[in-house]
């Protein structure tokens, strides 16, 4: 086996191991979360994860070697992390307790984004162009869960924040019509401005 072959094979291992742990952490990021967008989002990455684990088997027929995994000592920390997240978060806010699921579980996506980038690499100048497609799905999908994590974090954060500063304000009960009125107010003004300059 080519030393090139052989890195791969590795990658390939570790990542199994370490999305096979993942289907039994998600579960448990689903159930300690709070907000209803972040629960789902932690039960539709679970789905994804197992589709993930199908398609490293499939790259491992593609390469010619068994789908063996090998301990991924990196992902076993960040479960255990992840762990500990859910315990202290019982102490905290639901808002709090959910801005550190998201923490965690991004930390988790980054680990996977850089796992997979380098497996996509190898496979590519192995010329393994079907198994590269499957690694390159993969990644799309950590990448997407990671910037849904963000979009799900952001006005959590501002939540937060006008909560710390003692504003009475819920984001997710604002009026939306009040919103839409001001939007909507803001080409008329334009308008008069552009007809006053005229004269």
């Amino acid at each position: 086996m080519s030393q090139l072959k052989e890195l791969l094979v590795d990658q390939l291992q570790d990542l199994l191991h370490a999305e096979t742990q993942l289907t039994q952490a998600l579960p448990k990021m689903a159930e300690a979360a709070h907000h209803p967008e972040l629960k789902k989002a932690f039960e539709k990455h679970l789905v994804q994860t197992e589709g993930h684990i199908e398609r490293l088997r499939q790259v491992f027929e593609i390469v010619g070697e068994q789908a063996k995994p090998k301990p991924c000592k990196a992902m076993q920390g960040l479960v255990e992390e992840g762990q500990e997240t859910i315990e202290e978060g019982t102490e905290k806010e639901p808002l709090a307790a959910d801005l550190a699921l998201i923490a965690a579980a991004q930390r988790v996506e980054h680990y996977e984004i850089s796992a997979y980038g380098t497996a996509r690499g190898l496979a590519r100048q192995l010329g393994l162009p079907d198994g590269a497609l499957l690694l390159s799905r993969t990644l799309g999908e950590e990448e997407s869960a990671d910037f849904l994590l963000t979009a799900i974090s952001d006005p959590l954060i501002q939540q937060l924040t006008l909560n710390d500063l003692g504003a009475n304000v819920n984001l997710e009960s604002v009026d939306g019509e009040h919103d839409q009125k001001r939007v909507s107010a803001k080409p008329k003004k334009t308008a008069r401005k552009t007809e006053t300059s005229r004269v």
